[in-house]
């Protein structure tokens, strides 16, 4: 029988139902389905949220990558820095363009190792998207001023991290782009598929308002070849109202957090994080040799676990092409091999928390 779910959204919808049924009532009597005051509200709000200039909202995270590299004028022939331990989706973005991943290994942090970076531009590298995994940013002072040397662009991969901070600055707001996504496993989510963009660029900005709507200036002309990737206005509804409580999550996500690593600490490697850093997480990963067996055993005790994630980019089918090999990121590999996520969500109680503890105290892991 399972005690605790990895994930639970029908009880964060418990909570909300009410108010979200009537949020949706009012936006189906109002008729403007697309587009409309709804995601004008919701860009403004989480544009200030992530403290930007602008927000837009598109289809999913996955089109926040790829119209901000075609926003760029990246495609075929170019090369971006990226890291093989994210969602597929990164890569996969890049490669949608026509473009080619160029890897990189990561710290001990799962974060892109900024020593690594310049070693990898060649004559070809059009950007670098640096992924802020598990909610952590990544060491941007050190990216951002080598984009600068080389005149290359940056995109953050902000999926996971809206809300954290980096030397006091939001996510999102160090590159040419931040770009998010609002599934519904997000902090931040809807229900269904969505995405935003960031940018203090007013010029790309309307470019990418262009893009997500065909290239249309109106109902009839049409500028440039875009795509069709709005976010329905019927999410941004939703959104506007959980983007109110967002700072409520962060505070017991903290708490969830902080009982993890206090009770765990003498029994698996647990997240590090300079003093510098203020983490909204979006999943809290242990360490251990032992993984797969602890995996096995908490699953026994009623308690779900997810790998994020078992197979790294740069070993998958799809990347077969690029001509990567096992052992080219050997930090990757081990992490990927040793890394477990435990549940992270606001609804979790105090007594799964320390059932979670528990289980994993008694483990043996000798």
């Amino acid at each position: 029988m399972v005690k605790v779910r990895f994930v639970n959204l029908e009880a964060q919808l418990t909570l909300i139902k009410d108010v979200i049924i009537s949020k949706i009532t009012s936006f189906l009597e109002s008729g403007y389905y697309i587009f409309g005051p709804e995601l004008n509200n919701f860009e403004k709000s989480v544009a200030e949220y992530c403290e930007s200039k602008f927000a837009i909202g598109v289809g999913n995270g996955t089109d926040a990558l790829f119209l901000s590299l075609k926003a760029l004028g990246i495609g075929n022939g170019d090369e971006v820095i990226t890291v093989p331990n994210s969602f597929i989706a990164t890569a996969g973005a890049i490669s949608a363009t026509g473009a080619k991943p160029v890897f990189i290994d990561v710290k001990d942090d799962f974060t892109m190792n900024p020593n690594l970076i310049e070693q990898a531009i060649t004559e070809k590298t059009k950007a670098i998207i640096p992924v802020h995994l598990t909610g952590k940013i990544c060491d941007m002072d050190p990216i951002l001023e080598i984009a600068k040397k080389h005149n290359l662009f940056v995109i953050e991969d902000a999926a996971q991290s809206i809300g954290s901070k980096y030397k006091g600055k939001k996510s999102g707001s160090f590159g040419d782009f931040g770009c998010f996504s609002l599934h519904p496993l997000k902090n931040l989510n809807c229900f269904g598929d969505g995405g935003f963009i960031t940018t203090n660029n007013e010029e790309l900005y309307n470019k990418l308002l262009l893009l997500r709507n065909h290239g249309l200036i109106n109902r009839d002309e049409c500028v440039l070849w875009g795509y069709n990737s709005r976010l329905d206005s019927l999410q941004a509804a939703i959104l506007s109202i959980k983007i109110s409580d967002l700072d409520k999550t962060k505070e017991r996500i903290n708490y969830i957090v902080n009982k993890y690593k206090s009770g765990l600490k003498n029994h698996v490697e647990i997240p590090s994080h300079e003093d510098y850093d203020d983490i909204f997480y979006h999943t809290f990963i242990i360490k251990t040799d032992k993984r797969n067996e602890l995996k096995k055993y908490l699953l026994e005790k009623g308690i779900e676990t997810s790998i994020h994630y078992p197979i790294p980019i740069h070993l998958q089918e799809a990347a077969r092409e690029l001509r990567y090999r096992k052992g080219d990121f050997p930090i990757v590999e081990k992490q990927a091999e040793t890394i477990l996520s435990l549940p992270l969500y606001p609804e979790l109680t105090n007594e799964q928390i320390d059932l979670i503890i528990k289980e994993i105290s008694s483990f043996n892991f000798y």
